[in-house]
């Protein structure tokens, strides 16, 4: 199992970096995050070396659109392209097919996020800033775009479109974000339930520095739930 999720990881993260995508995704990133968190006017007006404004505040809106365009190319590339049939042909576990993917698309995500380092350490040189939030931000930014790419693999599964896999990935991502915002107008019964299920909700007070475990467990058991999915539908497609 492990030396089959190896090969299958080795050979998606090679694809990765042998193409120009993961490098325009990674400048892209941090190029966007440097420009918004040095043209926020907030940053400066409060005068604190703060990044929960500057840059987590409403990242998860941005990572949503970051993994929808990244979910073009998880499974339905491999379906556009044919090659999904000498996949299905190789001895190796579909749960293996599956975390290989998932996870070299993770690290991608973890590249991203390393590349934009330089704006705490920058803050940090500028004031005397709680390094607690920063980690906390980090932590809850990877584990919501860890959750969000296990729902974009299983959505790529299901089509060979890669345009349509994009735009359903961000369409389900935005009203899994959405939920939040829209949780104290649906009354005192449908309110936290629609709060309890939204990335968005466990997402913020992480981004503040608040590590509860609780919201840890839901990005996990988010994240499994999605993997499992995403492996029936590659199991069926395998053995119809």
């Amino acid at each position: 199992m492990w030396r089959e999720f190896g090969a299958v990881y080795r050979k998606e993260l090679k694809a990765y970096f042998i193409s120009p995508v993961a490098y325009i995704v990674v400048a892209l990133f941090v190029g966007f995050l440097a420009y918004r968190f040095f043209f926020d006017e907030e940053f400066f007006i409060y005068d604190k070396a703060d990044l929960y404004r500057g840059l987590f505040f409403h990242l998860e809106r941005w990572l949503v659109l970051l993994v929808a365009l990244m979910g073009m190319r998880l499974w339905s590339a491999e379906y556009a392209s044919g090659t999904i049939e000498t996949l299905m042909t190789l001895p190796i576990g579909t749960g293996a097919l599956v975390l290989g993917k998932y996870f070299a698309a993770l690290t991608l995500i973890l590249v991203c996020f390393v590349g934009s380092l330089g704006l705490p350490i920058t803050v940090a040189n500028i004031g005397d800033m709680d390094w607690g939030p920063v980690i906390g931000g980090y932590l809850g930014a990877f584990l919501f775009s860890a959750a969000l790419l296990a729902l974009a693999l299983w959505v790529s599964s299901l089509t060979r479109h890669q345009i349509i896999a994009s735009v359903l990935t961000g369409i389900a991502g935005a009203t899994f974000v959405g939920m939040y915002e829209i949780a104290d107008k649906a009354g005192p019964t449908l309110g936290p339930i629609l709060e309890q299920l939204s990335l968005a909700s466990h997402y913020q007070a992480m981004g503040r520095g608040v590590i509860d475990m609780r919201d840890v467990v839901f990005f996990l058991s988010f994240m499994t739930f999605f993997l499992y999915l995403n492996t029936q539908v590659v199991e069926n497609r395998r053995y119809r």
